[in-house]
């Protein structure tokens, strides 16, 4: 029987799971976790016995005080002890979310970033936020003060470029796509709907052997035109949903919805992975998707 004392309780547990629920997602999920995710795999066409660890990050998202400059460095700390072969940067290095106290100045994250450390180098493409938070950018620029930032540090920057590297005698491509959602319509610039500056084909067509080729494009929506050429795509940009619920993301950032929202998927004999990213994004809120550092083995 329901009476007023036990009605009064239960609103009271609710209200108290609520908040635990609320402070849990906004501030030690987002803040205090870091997982470290790993997978292993040989897509079709892998170089046998070339066996290669890629330690991957994305949407870092430098803010105060969610993604601190500090943060990022203990971030790449932690990275560096995962003994990657090659590190590899997703995008979104800035951020567009307006719950901040605070900004980080480029010099100060790319700094951080420029920490990390790898025998085969440190590799990066664009996010949609390095495009959308730079003005000069917007307006007819042909890179963002992300580019030029990493670039300062020693950090190598793929825009529609590949780059061959060998490992113990193997060769393979690392290949980044330049964004794909990069300017913001314009009426100045005749620019109607949100256009892109990724040249899949053309990025591609700097492969000139049969060596496998590793994708480095920050959203994953590009994956039903990758060719399996390509042994594996790397993404991030949906930061999993940021919210999930018993797996599903109910918001994601794609014209797929879900489909690509996060973690290994195979299609049509291609391999995607897509990374939950650091950071966060519109709200700085995380729930059944914490941060997360990635580690591919590959061979």
């Amino acid at each position: 029987m329901i009476n007023r004392r036990n009605f009064m309780k239960t609103l009271g547990g609710g209200v108290a799971g609520m908040m635990v629920l609320g402070s849990y997602a906004f501030a030690i999920e987002p803040l205090a976790r870091l997982n470290i995710t790993r997978y292993a795999l040989t897509p079709p066409g892998w170089t046998p016995g070339l066996k290669l660890r890629i330690v991957a990050l994305a949407d870092i998202h430098a803010c105060e005080p969610w993604m601190s400059a500090d943060r990022i460095a203990t971030i790449c700390a932690r990275a560096n002890e995962l003994g990657g072969d090659v590190t590899v940067l997703l995008g979104d290095y800035v951020s567009g979310m307006k719950l901040t106290t605070g900004t980080v100045a480029p010099d100060r994250w790319a700094a951080a970033l420029s920490t990390l450390t790898a025998p085969l180098g440190v590799h990066a493409v664009m996010g949609n936020h390095d495009w959308w938070e730079d003005p000069e950018a917007q307006d007819g620029g042909t890179e963002t003060f992300s580019h030029r930032a990493l670039r300062d540090v020693g950090i190598t920057v793929h825009s529609n470029t590949a780059i061959r590297l060998e490992k113990d005698g193997s060769a393979f491509w690392i290949a980044g796509l330049e964004d794909q959602i990069a300017l913001l319509p314009n009426s100045k610039f005749n620019r109607h709907g949100v256009q892109g500056r990724h040249d899949l084909d053309g990025t591609l067509a700097k492969v000139t052997d049969e060596a496998p080729v590793i994708l480095l494009a920050h959203e994953p929506d590009i994956f039903p035109n990758v060719p399996s050429r390509v042994a594996l795509t790397l993404s991030g940009h949906t930061h999993g949903g940021q919210v999930r619920l018993f797996g599903h993301a109910p918001v994601v950032p794609s014209r797929f919805g879900d489909k690509y929202a996060y973690g290994h998927v195979e299609e049509n004999g291609c391999n995607l992975i897509v990374s939950g990213g650091l950071g966060c994004s519109i709200a700085p809120i995380r729930f059944g998707s914490p941060p997360e550092i990635l580690v591919i083995d590959l061979g």
